[in-house]
């Protein structure tokens, strides 16, 4: 058993704990997620788009967080669970449903799909309760903080892992959260971040994991190899012994981290592994690199890392340790564009962007964080209505309802017409990655927002235009779906077009609205 970690603790997230009886959940009509920012491997096979285009609730305890899985009309309807204040396990209890498998003292994304979790307000703390993900897929986790999830002692959660992963689980994206512990494997914890037993399609972006004996693993044992395509990146890994991550078997791109006092080992590549590891901060650790605790190779690509005060082991047969002078031993090809910071800017840039409540900042790979665009909402609070913006939840008449529709393209099965039936369950989609759809009436119609509603399964939009189509004038731009505002326009037709995509678009209703 290895050593405890040396705890050295930071400030907590302080989130007022909210303890109406079963957390009541109140309902609006949008999701409020920023998921149209989705990176990495997780833009992969379709994309992520959790419950966007689906209803939004609150929760203020992990009841109601089962509650509102468990009221949806399927296990794959759309949904977005806003969450503030403490959970734990007094407020989190069992809830039956035919859309829904949970259990108590845990929060449980079991055999479900399409389900965004996200942090409003005064923030959401998952204490000493882990969250589990099995047998699912498109699943959102954003802005919130797990602390001291436990395997040992008292109370236990999830085994032990603070965010865990296993048995045919695809397309996941974690963002925006901070993971951590008080100790390691004797202290009753075990991983942060674990995918196991045929995981796969995954990021984890813009997160802090601190603090623990153990990041996470990627592959339960040297013959669980079904596990990988993971995307690391923008992530501050801090007081950790090991596992940042351990990859057995599939490939894993980790760029932009910033790893500081890994006490034992880092990234820890085996069994066939392949890792991709470009422009990260290592700094004050040992070993950073390498294949250990084992005689299986793990390999890797390196390219433009700084390290800073790292320490280098010497080699035997279960321990190779890739410095002091690490050099590639395989080549990785990365299906998906993403841009690099500096690494010498990567410690700035992830402190003032990486973990819960920091505003959703991200790096457009010029070493200065970015607020989020405004397309895509973030975690907001609904309960604070002040001067609605583009952003917000349209009021009034849905003006597609009863009006024309039309388009560019359409794919097989598909008809633009659904895209004005106020319908979720069906959709149009472009023929390819791109193409528009328009709303028309037989006179003058002034419109200010429209609200783009994804259906399940959807491929993520990239970049959009919304058109004035009488003239050919741009209202808007932008990436993502969901509200978008512009000036007050009278026109007769207004036009969505999709300039790019990853995975298939699927626009279950484009709605418009007065004001």
């Amino acid at each position: 058993m290895r050593r405890a970690v040396a705890v050295r603790l930071s400030a907590l997230l302080a989130a007022g704990a909210l303890t109406a009886a079963g957390g009541v959940a109140l309902s609006t009509t949008t999701a409020s997620a920023a998921t149209g920012g989705v990176t990495g491997y997780a833009t992969q096979n379709g994309g992520t788009t959790g419950g966007a285009g689906g209803q939004t609730v609150r929760a203020t305890t992990g009841t109601a967080i089962h509650q509102a899985l468990c009221s949806r009309a399927s296990s794959s309807t759309p949904i977005t669970i806003q969450v503030e204040g403490t959970i734990n396990h007094g407020n989190t209890a069992k809830v039956s449903g035919s859309s829904c498998n949970t259990a108590a003292g845990v929060i449980e994304l079991k055999q479900i799909s399409n389900v965004t979790i996200v942090g409003v307000g005064n923030g959401a703390v998952f204490d000493q309760l882990g969250i589990h993900i099995r047998e699912a897929e498109n699943i959102v986790i954003q802005n919130v903080t797990v602390r001291n999830v436990k395997k040992s002692g008292s109370p236990t959660s999830n085994g032990g892992d603070a965010i865990g992963m296993e048995s045919g689980v695809r397309n996941v994206w974690v963002d925006h959260v901070t993971l951590e512990a008080s100790g390691g494997e004797s202290e009753g914890y075990d991983g942060l971040f674990d995918m196991k037993d045929d995981t796969q399609y995954v990021t984890l972006s813009y997160s802090v994991l601190r603090n623990s004996g153990r990041g996470g693993l990627i592959g339960s044992s040297e013959s669980d190899r079904s596990n990988g395509y993971v995307t690391f990146h923008h992530n501050l890994y801090e007081n950790i012994d090991s596992r940042t991550p351990l990859l057995r078997g599939g490939i894993a791109h980790m760029y932009n981290n910033h790893y500081r006092q890994l006490n034992e080992s880092g990234i820890n590549s085996r069994a066939g592994a392949r890792a991709k590891v470009d422009n990260n901060y290592f700094e004050d650790s040992k070993d950073v690199l390498g294949t250990f605790y084992t005689d299986q190779a793990g390999y890797w690509q390196v390219s433009g890392n700084v390290f800073d005060n790292v320490t280098w082991s010497s080699r035997s047969d279960d321990h190779n340790p890739a410095g002091p002078n690490p050099t590639s031993n395989t080549s990785v090809s990365i299906p998906y564009g993403f841009t690099l910071d500096a690494a010498n800017c990567v410690p700035s840039v992830v402190a003032q962007t990486a973990g819960a409540n920091k505003g959703l900042k991200v790096s457009d790979g010029s070493c200065t964080p970015q607020s989020p665009d405004p397309t895509d909402p973030g975690p907001t609070d609904p309960g604070e209505p002040t001067d609605p913006g583009p952003t917000d939840p349209p009021a009034g008449t849905n003006l597609s309802l009863g009006a024309g529709a039309d388009g560019s393209s359409k794919a097989s099965g598909t008809s633009y017409g659904n895209v004005v039936d106020g319908d979720t369950g069906t959709y149009w989609s472009p023929s390819g990655s791109t193409g528009s759809v328009s709303v028309k009436w037989g006179s003058a119609t002034t419109v200010s927002k429209v609200n783009v509603r994804l259906a399940s399964g959807s491929g993520t939009v990239g970049a959009y235009r919304v058109l004035n189509h009488d003239t050919g004038a741009v209202l808007a731009s932008g990436s993502g779906a969901g509200v978008i505002g512009f000036t007050p326009t009278s026109l007769k037709k207004i036009t969505f077009e999709i300039t790019s995509a990853s995975g298939a678009p699927r626009i279950a209703e484009f709605e418009t609205y007065a004001s």
